[in-house]
């Protein structure tokens, strides 16, 4: 089984590849991803619409920078190619995530990407 750490490292890599099916295939179908800067979104379903609709809207890339791991929790430290920095809070049971935390300033973003400010 995968270590939590392997799990959002392989989390990682789908996202810069822009494989949905593969992100959604790391989470439990009852998962949770909640970016702060946004609404929670609850299962797997959810998480895809989700996924599709961000990469539809902008070019994003995960620059890892550090990966730590505790128990059952692996915390991702990135930046994009733009300069944006962020962290995430995978909660891994089971080798896949059951609940993710992002933070990360989404009004730069916005702006970044050249996208509407709401």
């Amino acid at each position: 089984m995968l270590r939590p750490k392997e799990v959002v490292q392989l989390w990682a890599d789908a996202f810069n590849s822009g494989d949905v099916d593969a992100i959604v295939r790391l989470y439990h179908d009852d998962a949770v991803n909640h970016q702060i800067a946004n609404t929670p979104v609850s299962g797997s379903a959810a998480i895809r619409n989700m996924f599709t609709e961000e990469f539809s809207a902008a070019k994003m890339v995960c620059i890892v920078e550090h990966i730590f791991e505790d128990g059952q929790w692996a915390i991702l430290e990135w930046q994009d190619p733009l300069g944006l920095r962020g962290c995430g809070f995978f909660q891994v049971i089971g080798g896949k995530i059951a609940f993710q935390r992002g933070y990360w300033d989404k009004l730069s973003f916005l702006k970044q990407h050249g996208l509407p400010i709401e």
